[in-house]
Order: structure tokens, then sequence, then C-alpha cells
């Protein structure tokens, strides 16, 4: 019989991962880490999801009990990285002020460039997701692809540079320039479009508990990872938000809530605070404190940017609803620093792996860092913020998705998006959320533009637009 070893749940592996999360805030573990090896307990996947072979039943319990101690630990950046929002404003000196109007929605042109910038960026970035930044640099250098200006493609890659950096098992059959045939199916892709789903079927007023109910019934659970999996098992056991964010969760400093965050920018055009707050109301279903924090920052970074015509105001809009003494601020600082410092961008993304190199590479500081240098470096500019941003590695496709959605988004239209990047798409998006595969980039646009405009009206016939 064949061991399942599922991945981002079996708590043999989450306690590696929230021993490196405890060193990282500041709690003291070593009494644990030295119980825990002693044991025969192993470290955490470095890459992998799981680890390959299955611990004692002995092991695994002792891996529960360590878990639970180690949330009784106090850290000391509790007053720093708050993750209640009325905390979250008070240690913000720059809230940005709501409208005293609202306003108007985003044309479905604008919308449309966003949602194909999004796509763009995510499949630029899924073959080498994953794949050290040596390894990136080694596979687009092999096929003359370097500094990166186009696709990912095997073809012209030695045998043995292959096996040194494979690539993307999951998305090199849809994702190589070989191979693309549409947008496949990709959790970057699938969270914004269930979002627009929850604003049409409870409005902006929604819960946390809303976006539960709405997972459940319609997000397939082999579609979630890392803390959205984690949470997800988490309400099939009864526990309910916030406490799903935190209960058993290594991983709720990690990017998986920054990449749900664009459809509270999009339809919240001009207003930081209020796309904000909306991103912290879903974000908290699986996430804590920075990684929060990511999701706000991507949130009103849009919002600017769907009333902006430069990117950089837009960036410092993102930094107003973060913290300032949070670790989350000082990444994006750093990345904004970094992109000014240097002209070439290979050098920033050194200095990035440099300061950030030791945070597991879904975690969302290095990744929130990169976002913003990369953003920075290109000047907002489409296709340079999507190559700069895929080039620096880590989670390729997620920051390619945010960088794509905002430059996409200040492009404006998608006649302003290059067609050599929109044309492979066929306006054709594969999804598991039902009723939806095979939808058009169009269509999407109309709904979100819907999802703002007429809230908690009738809910979007289910019909996508085939080929």
């Amino acid at each position: 019989m064949t061991d399942l070893r599922l991945t981002w749940v079996q708590p043999e592996d989450l306690i590696g991962h929230e021993l490196r999360q405890a060193a990282q805030d500041g709690r003291d573990a070593t009494g644990i880490a030295e119980r825990w090896h002693a044991a025969g307990g192993r470290p955490a996947p470095d890459r992998a999801g799981a680890s390959p072979v299955p611990p004692t039943p002995q092991l695994r319990l002792l891996a529960t009990e360590l878990l639970d101690e180690m949330a009784l630990l106090p850290t000391p950046l509790a007053d720093a990285e708050p993750t209640d929002l009325p905390a979250i404003r008070a240690a913000c000196p720059s809230w940005p002020d709501t409208p005293r109007e609202p306003s108007p929605a985003l044309s479905v042109p604008r919308l449309h460039a966003a949602w194909l910038g999004r796509a763009v960026g995510c499949l630029l970035g899924k073959p080498v997701e994953g794949l050290p930044l040596s390894g990136i640099r080694a596979l687009a250098r092999a096929t003359g692809n370097w500094p990166l200006r186009t696709w990912f493609t095997a073809e012209g890659v030695p045998d043995d540079l292959a096996r040194a950096y494979p690539w993307n098992r999951r998305s090199a059959p849809t994702s190589l320039a070989e191979n693309i045939d549409g947008m496949p199916e990709d959790d970057d892709l699938n969270y914004p479009l269930l979002t627009v789903l929850l604003l049409r079927r409870h409005g902006r007023g929604f819960t946390t508990a809303d976006v539960a109910r709405l997972w459940l019934d319609e997000l397939p659970a082999g579609c979630t990872f890392t803390a959205e999996r984690v949470a997800y098992r988490n309400l099939l056991a009864g526990i309910e938000p916030p406490e799903t964010a935190r209960y058993r969760n290594p991983f709720r400093e990690w990017i998986g809530a920054a990449i749900r965050a664009d459809v509270h920018g999009w339809t919240n055009p001009g207003d930081p605070a209020t796309a904000a707050a909306q991103a912290h109301r879903e974000a908290t279903l699986t996430h804590t404190a920075n990684g929060v924090y990511g999701a706000m920052f991507v949130a009103a970074v849009i919002a600017a940017a769907a009333r902006a015509a430069e990117v950089h105001g837009c960036l410092r809009a993102g930094l107003s609803v973060v913290p300032p003494r949070s670790r989350l601020a000082e990444a994006v600082a750093f990345g904004i620093e970094s992109a000014r410092a240097h002209r070439d961008f290979e050098t920033v993304a050194d200095a990035l792996h440099a300061a950030y190199g030791h945070y597991h590479w879904i975690h969302v500081l290095p990744n929130a860092a990169l976002l913003a240098a990369a953003l920075t470096h290109a000047d907002g500019d489409f296709s340079g913020s999507v190559r700069r941003v895929v080039s620096g590695g880590w989670d390729t496709d997620s920051n390619g998705a945010t960088a794509g959605s905002v430059a996409g988004l200040l492009a404006g239209h998608p006649a302003g998006l290059p067609e050599r990047w929109t044309a492979p798409l066929k306006n054709r998006l594969a999804t598991s959320v039902a009723g939806f595969d095979g939808v058009g980039f169009d269509a999407l646009a109309e709904l979100t533009r819907a999802a703002a405009h007429d809230p908690a009206e009738k809910e979007p016939q289910r019909e996508g637009r085939r080929p």
C-alpha cells in the first residue's frame, strides 16, 4: 500500500515549519526543538509540501503535542505586529482617509487589463515556481532568454541542466512556451474568481465566516495549499475563524492571503483604506500579522493604482495600511530602496536574496520585498514588471500574478498589454470553480464590475466563455 503523504497538513511536517516560525517571531522554542530532534524528528522539507517517509504513530503524536505547546509561547513582536484591524489602524500613523463619495466603478476594459495582467504574470512564473534563483537563471541563459524577456522553454535546455533544475511538475505541461494553450488552472486565478462570487453573494459587508462557507461550497480541498489547506482542515474539524488561522498553522505568515487580495482593490478604486479593511476580513480566515499585512498591502496598492498613472504613489498607499514597525513594512521598504540603488535588476535580486534568503520561498516577507522592488525598478511598465519579478525567484507565479495585476491596471486597457503576452491566453481560463471552466477574461471583467457596482444582488449565471 502506498502512503498518501498529503502535503501541508501532516503534523510531522508542520512541526519543523513552526520551529522556523518561532525563530522568526522571537519565541524561544529551544527546548521543544531539542525534544523533537531527540525523538528522531526531522526538519521541515525545504521545498516540498511533505516529507517522503511516514513517521511512527508515537512521533506523529509528539508532533501534535509540541505544536500545541508552541502555540502558548509568547512572542516579543506582538505589540509591533497586531492582527486585529483596530490595532493595525492604531499602529498606522498615515492610515488613508476614506473618500466622502464612493468612486465610480472601474470600467470593464480596465478590469479586463487587470485580469489579463494577472494571468500573464502567473503563467510566466509557473514553470519555475519553487526553483532556486541559480536554477532560474541557468535555465533562461541556456535558451538565450536572459535577462528574461519571454516565456520559458524546455527546447534547447541541456539534459544535465534539466535534471539539476526540473521544471515545476504541475505546471510545465501547460506553461512552457511550446505547451501554452490558454490559461491553465492556478490558485492565483481561482481565488480572485471566488472573491468575485463572495461579493456577489454577500456584498461589501461579508464576514470571515462567509468566506469560509464559500470555500466549503465552491473550492475543492485539493486546490488549496499551505495556510489555506490548514484552515480548510480546521473548518472541517469544527474550528471557527479566526482560530482557523492560528490552530496548528505554521504557514500563517506566508503569501497565501496576498494572492487573494486583488479584487478588494479592483472594487474599491481610489479607496485604499476600504480595500485593505476588506482584504483583512478575508485574510484572517487563514493568516495572522504579516500574512494579513501582505493582503492589505496588495489591496491598497491596487486600489490606488485604479485611480493613478504611476506606481510609486501606489506603493506608498500600500505601506500606509501596514504597521510601520512590522517586518512586512521593513521588507517592502528594503525592496524599494534596493531597486532605487541599482540599475541592474540582477543585482537587486541578489541583494534581496542575501537579506531574505533564510525565509521559506513561500513566506510573505521575501516575496513582498521582491514585488515592491520589481514594480519600482520597472517604473510600473507591464512587461518590465512581470519579467523582473519572475526573474527574482521565490514564489514566481504568485508574484508574477500580483505584479501583472498592478501593471495591467496602470496600463488601463487590454490594448496596452503587448499581444505577445496576451494572445497565448486565448481568452480562456481553466478553473475547478464549478461552472466557470473556460471563462473568458472579458467575461470576468464584466462579473467583477457587477460585483463592485451592484453587490449582494443575484449571483451571476455560471456560464464561462468557451473557445
